[in-house]
């Protein structure tokens, strides 16, 4: 294998397949990236068995890379990043020297990487599938600001560490809870679905993939199987695992009525639970109180040890009658955090009952925050 290629090329595809290594992969060969070179591409491939991230350079005019002999080895991803990184060159060269030696060269530079014999890499088929659906990779990125920050961390729960995606027809509804909040997203496909699909996919893939989407990105394709789910964008691929096991039904938690809804402005609302938020305890849970009195609201917090706090701020409340509930300021200011617009409406059922935030500019997103009993 020889080729030389312009360094912010492939700097750029080698940081996005970089994401699908693990430093704690016990699989030596799953630390290196695979090259593979043609006379038509050049493909880089990695994967932690959990993920695998596959891109490619084309051969075109653009002598942004010259090819002088086919080939393939793995490369230990970490080294050839910094290696590319660092290098001051517009152009790098690279050569499989000795059978399984890397050099990486330039005018001034020269570096000898042992390589891996890619005969020894896992088998990759990132096969598509036949019916794909398409999505703008715009909406899945904010899909997954919306509502990833709402999965567990718990492993011993697997199935609540990623998004339940339900798909029917033209509709998308997409579910992130932690057992104390939820998220839910619903987004409107152009074309309908044939089959129902209602899979679980890891959070934390979805983000890394949303990492490396590209701000001219334009439409991502979906193709799902039965363990796994392929992303496909331009020249990328991104398979990621799906988790085995029966989501919640998330829609029971929902209120199907409301007592009092408080319309009331975000950056406001969010200043306030964030400053009674200073002074509580315990910092997993920031426990504040909030209260009404007529157009006022009081966002209240205290701990023996170190003091109390009180918050004031107007709203718009669409009954007289008042509410005292508490909850998680943590949680109700990720859920405020996930709104685009300038106010949001808090519908409340009962001081046990789930609260849920909803805008009126945006009827798809719905975020529901637990109560927490303070006696």
């Amino acid at each position: 294998m020889k080729f030389t290629i312009q360094k912010e090329l492939l700097q750029e595809a080698l940081g996005k397949v970089a994401r699908a290594i693990s430093t704690k992969n016990l699989i030596p060969v799953l630390a290196g990236i695979r090259f593979e070179l043609t006379k038509k591409r050049l493909t880089l491939t990695a994967s932690d068995n959990d993920i695998t991230i596959q891109t490619y350079i084309a051969c075109d005019d653009s002598k942004k890379i010259d090819i002088e002999e086919e080939g393939k080895i793995i490369i230990q991803g970490k080294y050839v990043l910094d290696i590319v990184r660092k290098l001051p060159d517009k152009y790098i060269h690279f050569e499989v020297v000795d059978e399984l030696k890397v050099r990486i060269y330039t005018e001034n530079s020269e570096f000898y990487l042992n390589g891996i014999n890619e005969s020894e890499y896992p088998s990759i088929e990132l096969s598509s599938s036949k019916k794909s659906i398409s999505i703008p990779a715009e909406d899945l990125k904010k899909l997954v600001v919306e509502t990833a920050f709402a999965t567990s961390l718990d492993e011993t729960k697997p199935v609540l560490t990623g998004i339940n995606f339900k798909i029917s027809g033209n509709i998308m509804e997409c579910s992130a809870t932690d057992s104390y909040r939820l998220a839910r997203k619903i987004i409107l496909l152009k074309t309908p679905v044939e089959e129902n699909y209602n899979l679980v996919i890891p959070s934390r893939n979805l983000i890394e993939f949303t990492k490396i989407l590209s701000s001219e990105s334009e439409v991502v394709e979906l193709h799902i199987f039965n363990n796994k789910i392929l992303f496909k964008i331009e020249n990328l691929c991104f398979e990621s695992r799906l988790i085995n096991g029966t989501y919640p039904n998330t829609s029971n938690l929902l209120p199907t009525e409301t007592e009092v809804k408080l319309h009331l402005n975000i950056q406001d609302f969010f200043g306030v639970i964030d400053r009674a938020s200073i002074l509580t305890s315990d910092k997993d849970k920031n426990i504040v109180t909030l209260e009404t009195e007529g157009d006022i609201l009081t966002i209240k917090s205290s701990s023996l040890e170190i003091g109390k706090v009180e918050e004031k701020m107007k709203i718009t409340k669409d009954k007289k009658q008042d509410i005292k509930i508490s909850f998680s300021a943590k949680y109700m200011m990720d859920a405020l955090k996930a709104f685009s617009s300038e106010t949001v409406d808090l519908n409340f059922v009962g001081e046990i009952k789930p609260i849920v935030l909803k805008t009126e500019e945006d009827d798809s997103l719905t975020q529901l925050v637990l109560p927490i009993r303070t006696y």
